[in-house]
């Protein structure tokens, strides 16, 4: 954590994160500050309670105690003051595509329920489709606008969930285990993918994984959650030569 009068600017910021599901005590007393424009990356092992955190952060879940603030604001203000959450974004494990759509309106999908953020007026539907057909080409995911989700693989999946990230435009966003599942040649490409997409939109991220070579790949700041908790955040010659025994025991456990 960084000490009180910090010249930083946090994006994020999670304070003393309690969370229980029945006698499971899943947070326990959280703590997290991500300095605007950066991408923390949290390690942890699975079932950890890493992408619960993620759902706290963006709002799918309520906590039992604590406090998260989105660029000072509460995240409980935030949830309120109209358009504010259109700035977060999150790519969900499973991609989160529809079924039912196919590829091109998955992408199109944001833009066709809400104003263009730089003008406050919906889109024509052939502006859409043309900035869509564009997204998907900046993912390399061209020719594939008429496919269903089903007919894709996983990292096409992925691709075509970065590639509606690039449609939302969100300013933080939040990565739920991008490379799980994936083999080493395609966990590669999106991991550039994502360094691109960050760099594109200046977006500060948080990505959770047990992936430590991705991990290091595009992260700035790097933490282990362990017990419900983080101890803090580090650059990445100093998580990995931290003397932490849980962040040594994790790097065997998952060597590069």
């Amino acid at each position: 954590m960084q000490p009180t009068g910090s010249s930083l600017n946090f994006s994020i910021q999670v304070f003393a994160l309690w969370k229980s599901y029945g006698s499971l005590a899943v947070l326990k007393g959280l703590n997290l500050q991500v300095p605007t424009g950066k991408n923390c990356v949290i390690f942890g092992r699975s079932g950890c309670g890493k992408s619960v955190l993620l759902r706290h952060i963006i709002g799918l879940e309520e906590p039992d105690s604590g406090s998260i603030l989105i660029d000072s604001l509460p995240l409980a203000e935030l949830k309120q003051k109209k358009g504010a959450k259109k700035a977060m974004g999150m790519l969900f494990q499973n991609s989160a595509l529809f079924d039912s759509l196919t590829i091109l309106e998955n992408v199109g999908f944001y833009p066709t329920q809400h104003p263009d953020p730089a003008t406050g007026k919906k889109l024509a539907d052939s502006e859409i489709e043309g900035r869509a057909q564009e997204a998907l080409k900046k993912v390399g995911l061209s020719g594939s606008e008429n496919k269903m989700p089903s007919e894709l693989s996983g990292g096409q999946k992925r691709r075509a969930a970065l590639a509606r990230l690039l449609m939302y435009c969100p300013t933080i966003i939040l990565y739920d285990e991008p490379t799980t599942g994936l083999d080493p040649i395609t966990a590669q490409s999106i991991n550039e993918l994502i360094k691109e997409v960050q760099v594109h939109l200046q977006a500060t991220s948080i990505m959770v994984s047990h992936d430590i070579k991705s991990g290091l790949a595009i992260g700035d700041l790097f933490a282990l959650q362990t017990d419900g908790a983080i101890d803090k955040t580090y650059s990445k010659d100093e998580f990995l030569m931290s003397p932490n025994p849980q962040i040594a025991q994790f790097l065997t456990k998952y060597p590069l």
